[in-house]
């Protein structure tokens, strides 16, 4: 019995959704979405969440394909490690969250003093954000995309340096320099 995966060329895929075809995508979720679907599965333990997962995964598939370098691996190991990150990540935020029964009067948050830390807590992040907002502003416009780039959209400086076309010690210079000029100013 032939490996149906090993017919399929993975890496012609990722050219085609890198060069915008749409169909390439189509192809790739028929292959191999099922495959994807059960990995995800088995790491966060909820369908659902893992199908939200696996339609983030496609996405972030079709956004990235241009990054894929075949020297650094194969095409289908990049497809299965983005949705495994994805994965991962999600468990990492779901395990943060807190959560509360609204209707338990013992529960800590139905507390006055917790109720008035928690807007005092909620004004200090929006004046933050405000303040963050203003001090990005202040940055180059390259230079704040790179930070923006790793700390929004999680990508790694090679992927920031492929994304910008700059070279790869410059990004990680205007990162590390821009993140100080956010501390100075945020102090």
């Amino acid at each position: 019995m032939t490996d149906v995966s090993s017919e399929f060329d993975h890496a012609a895929v990722l050219a085609k959704c890198a060069n915008g075809e749409h169909d390439a995508l189509h192809q790739l979720y028929v292959h191999e979405g099922a495959r994807i679907l059960g990995v995800v599965i088995r790491i966060v333990k909820d369908r659902g969440m893992a199908e939200d997962i696996v339609h983030d995964a496609c996405l972030n598939i079709w956004q990235r394909a241009d990054s894929f370098d075949p020297n650094k691996g194969s095409a289908r190991a990049w497809i299965f490690s983005v949705a495994r990150h994805l994965a991962l990540n999600a468990i990492r935020y779901r395990d943060r969250e807190i959560t509360y029964d609204i209707n338990d009067p013992t529960d800590v948050t139905h507390d006055e003093h917790f109720q008035h830390a928690f807007v005092v807590e909620e004004a200090f992040d929006w004046q933050t954000g405000q303040q963050m907002d203003s001090c990005l502003e202040e940055l180059e416009p390259e230079r704040r995309n790179c930070v923006l780039h790793a700390y929004v959209d999680g990508l790694s400086h090679g992927e920031i340096a492929a994304h910008t076309g700059a070279p790869l010690g410059t990004v990680k210079a205007w990162i590390k320099r821009s993140l100080q000029r956010l501390r100075e100013c945020m102090a």
